[in-house]
């Protein structure tokens, strides 16, 4: 009678943690990953337990590795109970060798990745929105600790999460806070048939080496080992879920979309707790680069640490997958260099025939408007109201004007200063960034004279005077 009231407390405690979580709604199609040991056999009979009361729809996946005789053993199994309880089953065999020769990947981890494309590929065909995994307590402590040796940061700490969305689907699993003994008892209890996977005693896997040697010898120590690293990880989680929704907020007031990634004022990461810069660093990574594996601590390190070195003015490095963060000056880029900017160092020239009229120049980012009228001499002052305003006497402007970027050699003739500068050194000179040279515009006379560059420097020529007449004024914005 004691075991029957355990087993009712273990299915309760299921369904208060499914409550608590959502991982499932009334009416949903979930697949359930089966490999006929206790752990899943035991999440498909109870999954079934709950089927009619909760609204379920079940679908087993049992997967043949093709790794080991007993393979063909556990499908038959699996086959059998699920048509027990006339729940259907999608059956996939796998060539995790041919695999492993295409890729170079290890044993395990060439057979996670096909076992989890063939349990989305199988979810997508059948319309199902969850994926049910049936890992417990125990896998749940080995993973915290087996990443605590590797090196780990605090989403590492988390484990493995109860729910969590992958390719569009939820991955869900509902018996993470049930040790193992407890299912074993379970299966016991139900007399549901399980095979046990002889692999699981190889100390060749890193993971079963520290299930059978490591955590039984740390256990010495503390016999609650198991108990404390899921508290860990559920500490661990709600704080990764806090700082996660805190990056979140400050990637909506301080990150911009550009045209090829995103950008933001340097001030205004280094303004952030360096747990933030860094997980701000790596959120923008992720979003330009969701299904690649690129995000490391160093790399993330690199980057916060350029942006924050006072003597570095311009820097830049590829991220990896095609990525490159760029430091310019006081503004921070990262850029996907799989988008083609097409009028990043390509030459552009407009031509301005009349003397009124309005221009649009498209190569810049945003877009530069230029717009001229022409004035009287009488029309109040002829000076410029800002740096992005030009007035110039019409008399000694030699029309077409050309609106164009900068070329090789260029120089100008500016104003306040003897002889000409190169436009390169008043680039460097104003901090302009490096991306922004190539497609800043310059306004240009007939005979090729450099008149003005909005924003920065104006030329001597054609200055406006007490005799001056017609005046041409040339007024920009951006788009």
């Amino acid at each position: 009678m004691g075991d029957e009231r355990n087993m009712n407390e273990l299915v309760g405690q299921i369904l208060a943690s499914a409550a608590r979580e959502g991982l499932w709604r009334s009416g949903e199609h979930i697949l359930v990953a089966v490999s006929g040991g206790p752990d899943s056999i035991a999440l498909l009979h109870i999954l079934h337990t709950l089927a009619e009361q909760e609204g379920l729809l079940l679908t087993a996946a049992h997967i043949h590795h093709g790794l080991r005789e007993a393979s063909d053993e556990e499908a038959v199994t699996v086959r059998q109970y699920c048509a027990a309880l006339a729940v259907p089953c999608a059956y996939g065999q796998l060539d995790v060798r041919a695999h492993q020769e295409r890729t170079g990947q290890g044993t395990q981890v060439a057979a996670r990745e096909l076992r989890y494309d063939f349990l989305h590929a199988t979810a997508a065909q059948l319309g199902a929105s969850r994926i049910a995994l049936g890992h417990h307590a125990d896998d749940q402590a080995e993973t915290v600790l087996m990443r605590v040796l590797r090196g780990t940061g605090t989403t590492g700490l988390s484990g493995m999460r109860m729910r969590r969305r992958d390719r569009g689907v939820e991955l869900i699993r509902p018996l993470l806070e049930i040790p193992k003994a407890e299912l074993a008892a379970y299966c016991r209890e139900h007399r549901l048939p399980c095979v046990e996977d002889e692999s699981n005693a190889e100390r060749y896997y890193v993971r079963n080496a520290l299930r059978l040697d490591i955590m039984p010898r740390l256990e010495t120590y503390n016999p609650e080992l198991r108990e404390a690293l899921c508290r860990l990880a559920e500490l661990a989680g709600q704080e990764d879920d806090w700082i996660e929704s805190q990056t979140e907020h400050y990637y909506e007031r301080l990150v911009k979309r550009e045209q090829r990634g995103f950008s933001m004022a340097r001030e205004d990461l280094l303004g952030l707790h360096i747990a933030l810069q860094r997980r701000l660093i790596k959120l923008i990574l992720y979003y330009l680069s969701p299904e690649q594996e690129i995000v490391s601590f160093a790399r993330i390190e690199a980057i916060r640490e350029a942006s924050a070195d006072p003597s570095r003015s311009t820097w830049h490095t590829d991220v990896g997958a095609g990525l490159r963060f760029v430091r310019e000056y006081d503004r921070l880029y990262w850029l996907d260099q799989s988008i083609h900017n097409a009028s990043q160092g390509m030459p552009y020239q407009y031509e301005i025939i009349r003397r009124e009229g309005r221009v649009v120049v498209l190569e810049t980012e945003p877009p530069t408007i230029f717009e001229l009228a022409t004035e009287p001499a009488t029309s109040g002052e002829g000076t410029p109201t800002s740096r992005y305003e030009a007035v110039f006497d019409a008399q000694t402007l030699r029309f077409p004007l050309m609106i164009r970027n900068r070329r090789p050699g260029d120089r100008m003739a500016v104003l306040g200063l003897e002889g000409t500068k190169k436009v390169q050194d008043m680039f460097v000179d104003a901090k302009i960034p490096p991306s922004q040279r190539e497609t800043m515009p310059i306004v240009c006379d007939a005979d090729g004279r450099l008149l003005w560059i909005p924003g920065l420097r104006r030329a001597a020529h054609a200055l406006v005077g007490p005799e001056s007449g017609e005046r041409v004024r040339i007024r920009v914005r951006f788009a």
